[in-house]
């Protein structure tokens, strides 16, 4: 395939993922720097055109130069996905990606903070942030959803948020006292009139690179700064109902995850939990 042509029509991709797809401005943001650098490097090898030989080549070239095997992952599955959405709203017959296999990755753990830690993070003064981080892990949401979220979106009669996730698929998720108790203190001394449900100081709707920097500066204090992200909670949220004895299948829908085998990775966690308080109760254990 010519490699001007496809150049041409990376706009009508990222159009797609975001009308279609409702994707995030981070996500698109992400995209496009991964095909920017793709048809980089078929300038530096002057490629003219593109076929599988030349992708496993940008991959064996990502690799030589120390990207890991996860990033060099997602490089591919942002190609794959830009020939076949292509080849679905019809300039391409064929997907040259598509028999590119993807490197093998070891699942990655993530992260999660215990009770205590949860409970010292979210001893915040400020309403908003409070607000803020109570609805993260009482709802497991991700930062997107959270800064989606309306003042419609929330119903504390029936004790319930609306979330609108990847894909513009909603979901109903329910939300705990504290976190209610949190948003209504916030809501009593806002004065915006925005439909957002956070807004930032000028009472416009909060952005996701905000939210960060709020969720980093409150969490800090209770850990290291790769644990200071927003999704944090989300992992936190996940791993704190299976260790209670929740059904992996609600956690899923909880989440808003479309396949099982995202959530299962959450079970390592809560089985290596498990395998230590054994170890530590049990008489003869060791």
């Amino acid at each position: 395939m010519d490699k001007e042509f496809l150049l041409s029509k990376v706009g009508d991709f990222l159009d797609y993922l975001k009308k279609e797809k409702n994707y995030s401005v981070h996500t698109l943001r992400a995209y496009r720097a991964d095909l920017r650098l793709f048809f980089e490097f078929l300038d530096d090898q002057k490629q003219d055109r593109v076929d599988n030989t030349v992708i496993s080549q940008y991959l064996t070239f990502l690799y030589k130069y120390g990207m890991d095997p996860r990033s060099v992952s997602r490089k591919l599955s942002t190609i794959k996905s830009f020939f076949k959405i292509l080849k679905k709203i019809g300039p391409i017959q064929e997907n040259p990606a598509a028999l590119v296999r993807s490197p093998k990755t070891k699942k990655h753990l993530p992260g999660f903070l215990t009770l205590p830690q949860v409970e010292v993070g979210l001893a915040i003064e400020d309403k908003r942030d409070r607000a803020i981080l109570e609805v993260l892990y009482s709802c497991g949401l991700r930062a997107a959803e959270l800064v989606g979220m309306n003042l419609t979106d929330i119903d504390l009669n029936r004790e319930e948020i609306k979330v609108r996730g990847k894909g513009r698929k909603e979901r109903i998720v329910p939300i705990g006292k504290p976190a209610q108790n949190a948003v209504v203190n916030y809501l009593r001394e806002r004065l915006s009139a925005a439909s957002a449900l956070f807004v930032n100081y000028r009472g416009n709707r909060l952005t996701t690179r905000s939210l960060q920097r709020i969720v980093r500066k409150h969490l800090l204090k209770v850990a290291q700064a790769q644990g200071t992200n927003p999704h944090i909670l989300r992992h936190t949220f996940a791993t704190h109902l299976l260790e209670r004895g929740a059904d992996l299948r609600a956690v899923q829908e909880l989440l808003g995850h479309a396949s099982l085998s995202t959530v299962q990775i959450y079970t390592h966690l809560t089985t290596q939990r498990l395998k230590e308080i054994y170890k530590k109760a049990h008489p003869r254990a060791e």
